[in-house]
Order: structure tokens, then sequence, then C-alpha cells
């Protein structure tokens, strides 16, 4: 092994080479990732630290410790994709770090290598560090607060060395800014998790009262940085704001993210592919260790997976990633498994499951861009949705080299499984992992552009356009963030029935999807522009006599 410094260095550079590379290569996707811009943007524009807004209007769903991030990027980057996504790229950085090192005070260099190696050769745990959401953060703030409490805890049993209480108050610190950047729910996990891991040893450990209320007076402090200076600022009103739609968040459903009670399971299946299976592997025939501190550190890993992948398939809301959080656990338990298997043993029934699986998306991804290029022989099956019949009309380029994509992924699993028939176990590890990187790679490089160039291009574009002109721009029909921050909103818009019939002094330009220009057409305001991509554009002019000067701003 080369020295722990050059480890972490090698660690660093590669993640920077896999995370930052074209992160402004295409545009922000609806919603989250737009939401969040948006608000950075308008913190930026407003000059306002305390208090999030969308439209300029207080934002109850998050606090700001992530949208800092964003703004902080942008006003060194600029306003755009690069400048959102930034922090993300230095969350990856630091999360792999942090893995390598927790990895190599458990269990030595090679595991902290292997469970780095499972980390960054999954589908969404790697995905998650080239995106504009809020949960890489998160995670990170939540799993480091949840590592420091493991570590209190076993600094006050005997011998008792006195560090638990500084291990707690890093665990009240770590927790706070989780708290700070999605909300409570990053003290309900870690808390849930917590009780879980006492109900199992039937028991409640000695010490843990202390370390608690040092944790939560150092949780509160790190809080108190924001809520108290927002409160003697400016009120209540935005706290009890916040509180409520954090209630609900957990207890009600959002419209379109609905899903069924083993929606997470499957996620975490097949979007932590492959460290999933291996992970999967270990919960089935658990590792034991001769040390009872590593078998210690495995049940905490196996409570908070279940907290966190349970608690999610019970809230209504179904997102993608509510479950990211297990990513961490889930790697950790995959990790165990190939230190295993770079120790002699082989995959087991993963070999085989991970064969199909990886042959089964090399194909379909192989085979998408050919189907791409035909698409007109598929119209059928869009023609009760007149809207994805739009979509699929888009000018979007298809070359058949993106089958390269899918190919890496099928090279790689059948080196796998040749070298694992060699007995050349590690190789074969090494083979499937790093064979998910480049098929990572190569699929954001040959489809992400022409994706987005379905989905949403056609109306960021419309929206584009208008940047630099003096108008009022809003969806109808739909939800969307694309029109406040790629029409760069400047200030608060008049409200909706104002805009859509009452007296302006600017230009309106509207939004629709092609199910909704009835609906626009009876407002009787608007007139139609163009359609394009399954989007209809409207334009509703001033009276002339209200009509304010129109040059850019």
């Amino acid at each position: 092994m080369p020295s722990r410094m050059k480890v972490q260095v090698l660690i660093a550079v590669v993640a920077a080479l896999l995370f930052m590379p074209g992160l402004g290569a295409v545009h922000l996707f609806d919603w989250d990732e737009i939401n969040f811009a948006e608000i950075a943007r308008e913190m930026l524009v407003t000059g306002d630290l305390l208090q999030p807004r969308m439209a300029y209007e207080p934002f109850h769903e998050k606090p700001p410790f992530f949208i800092w991030m964003q703004a902080a990027s942008m006003a060194v980057f600029g306003v755009g994709e690069f400048g959102a996504r930034f922090p993300n790229a230095v969350c990856g950085i630091i999360t792999l770090l942090v893995l390598f090192r927790m990895g190599e005070r458990l269990h030595g260099s090679i595991f902290g290598l292997l469970w780095v190696l499972a980390y960054v050769g999954s589908i969404l745990p790697h995905l998650y560090f080239r995106s504009g959401i809020i949960d890489p953060w998160f995670n990170l703030f939540i799993f480091l607060g949840f590592d420091a409490f493991i570590r209190a805890t076993r600094e006050e049993a005997p011998p008792a060395t006195g560090h638990g209480p500084r291990f707690a108050a890093l665990c009240g610190l770590y927790l706070g800014l989780a708290v700070m950047t999605k909300g409570p729910v990053g003290v309900l996990i870690p808390g849930l998790a917590c009780g879980v891991y006492a109900v199992s040893r039937f028991k409640w450990p000695t010490g843990w009262l202390r370390l608690q209320v040092v944790a939560l007076g150092t949780l509160l402090a790190t809080v108190s940085v924001w809520a108290v200076v927002d409160l003697l600022r400016n009120g209540p009103e935005f706290m009890i704001g916040f509180f409520w739609r954090q209630v609900a968040l957990l207890t009600t459903e959002d419209a379109g993210h609905g899903g069924f009670v083993g929606y997470h399971f499957v996620v975490l299946l097949l979007g932590c592919f492959p460290a999933s299976f291996f992970a999967l592997h270990e919960l089935l025939r658990p590792t034991r260790h001769a040390h009872a501190l590593l078998n210690d550190q495995r049940r905490w890993m196996v409570v908070l997976f279940w907290v966190v992948l349970i608690l999610f398939s019970l809230v209504k809301t179904k997102i993608v990633h509510y479950s990211s959080l297990c990513y961490f656990p889930l790697t950790y338990l995959a990790a165990l498994r190939l230190e295993r298997i770079w120790r002699g043993q082989g995959f087991g029934w993963p070999r085989y499951a991970l064969g199909m699986v990886g042959m089964l998306v090399g194909v379909l991804v192989a085979a998408l861009p050919f189907a791409a290029m035909h698409i007109d022989r598929f119209a059928y099956l869009f023609a009760a949705d007149p809207f994805a019949m739009g979509n699929i009309e888009a000018d979007v380029s298809w070359t058949g080299v993106e089958l390269l994509a899918g190919l890496s992924l099928i090279g790689a699993m059948t080196a796998a499984h040749f070298l694992h028939a060699r007995a050349r176990y590690r190789a074969a590890l090494i083979a499937t992992f790093g064979g998910t990187v480049l098929f990572i790679w190569s699929t954001l490089f040959f489809f992400i552009r022409n994706i987005e160039g379905y989905s949403q291009r056609a109306a960021v574009e419309f929206f584009e356009d208008t940047a630099d002109e003096r108008c009022w721009r809003l969806t109808q029909g739909y939800k969307s963030y694309v029109p406040p921050f790629y029409g760069r909103i400047m200030e608060a818009q008049p409200p909706e029935d104002v805009v859509l019939r009452g007296a302006i002094d600017r230009p309106v330009y509207l939004s629709c999807k092609i199910t909704h220009v009835q609906q626009v057409e009876a407002i009787g305001t608007f007139t139609e522009l163009y359609r394009k991509n399954g989007f209809v554009f409207f334009v509703r002019e001033p009276d002339p006599a209200t009509a304010a000067d129109r040059t850019p701003l």
C-alpha cells in the first residue's frame, strides 16, 4: 500500500476527475435541481441570507445551508448549471475521503478502498454527486453525526477515556448542519436508529443520556446560528410555516410522487447496482468478526439501513432520493463482502445475479439509440398521451455510437465472469465496479443531452430567450421552476389572475403542455406563438396605453 496521504490524494484527484467535468453540459432538470438553484439565485438577487425564497416569497420547505453553498458557488462561477452542481462535486470528493478514513479506522486500508470502490462504482451514489440536489450533503452530515455518536458511546465504555463528550459534541454539530441543510428529519432518522439499536440490545447503554444532552446542546447551538437570528430579525412567521411544512412532507403525498410500499426496495436494488447485490448477500449471510467492536459496527449499519428504508417506505410521498441515506450502510455491508472476496473467497450467487441484471441493462441501453432512430415505429405506444407524442417528435440526433455505453457494461460483466472462473477474484471485483463507473460516464456522455432534448429543452429555450426582456413568465396546467430560473425573473410577479386577465404593463409569456391548450385559449387574452415537442407557447401583449418601455433590462 502507498502511504496514507498518497492514497487520500489519489482518491481526491480521481473523484474530482469523475465528478467535475461536464457539470454544466446540460440544463438543470425540473423540479428539484432548478428549484434549489432558483432559491440560490434569488438569494443573490435579494441579498437575504436568512429566508429561502421562491418567486420572491418565503419558501418554507428547506432551510438555507445548502442554498448558501449554491449561492456562494454561483457568486464565483456565475448563475448556471456548473455553479448549481459544483457544491455536490465537492461533496463527492469529501464523501469518498470520509469513507476511506472511516473504513481504514475500522478495518484497515484495504477495506477503506473497497468501501470507496463500492460507493463510487454504484449507479445512483455516483450520479448524485453530479447533480444539484440537496441530499448528498444532507446524507453526509447525518452519517458523520451518526458515526460520531457511535464513537462517543464507545468512549464511555470501560475503560472510559473521557472523550465521549467531545464526539457527542461533534455529533450535535453534524446533525445541526443536517437540520440546517434539509430540516428536522436530519435528527429524526439518527434518533430512530439509536432507539432501535438500544431496543435490539434490550437496554439503554450506560452514559447515553449524558452524551445526548451534549449532542442536543451542540445541535441547538448550531441551528440557532440561523433560526434565532431569523426570529429576532423577522419574527416567528417563517419558522412556524417551516415547521408545518415539514410535518406535511412526512404525512401527506405530494402530487405525482406516490408509489407502492416496496418502491424504495426496488430503487436501492437496481439503483445501487452492483453494490446492492453484495450487500444483500451480506445481509443473508452475515460476516462475523472475532472483535466485538466490528460486529457492533455492523449492527449499527444494519439498523441504520432498515430504519431509513422502512421509514420512507411508510411515508406517503415516494421520491427516489428519499432513501439515499441507505447508500452509506448499504455500501458498508457490500464492502464487508468485497473484503472477503479480496481475501480469496468467490462472489457466490451474486456472480450470476450481477451477470443477468448487468447484461439485461447493457442490452437495453445498447438497443435504445436504435429504437430512438426509429421512434415512429413505437408511436402507437404513446397514442393515448398527446404530450408524450409531442416529446418524441423532438429533433434529437442519434448516430448509433451511443450503444458503446451499453456495450461497456456488457463487456465489464463478461470480463468479470471469466476472471472469476479463473479464480482471479480481485480482478473480477475491479472489473465489476470499474466497468460500472465506465458505464455511468459513457451513459451520461451519450444519453443525458438527448434525454433532456425530449423532456424539457423546448420549454427551457423558450424562457431563456426572454431572459433579457422586461416581461412576466409562467406556466399553465403544470408545475415548473424553469420560468423563474431560465427567464432570470428579478422581481415578484403580480397574482396569477392579474397576469392572466388584468391590466399589465409588459408582455406575458406562457408555456403549457399540448393537453392544456384549450384551458389557455379559454382565458381569452393569449395569442399562440408556436408549438414544439409537446409544449405550446403563448404571449399576452400589454395594452398600449399602459405598456412600459420594453428595452432589455
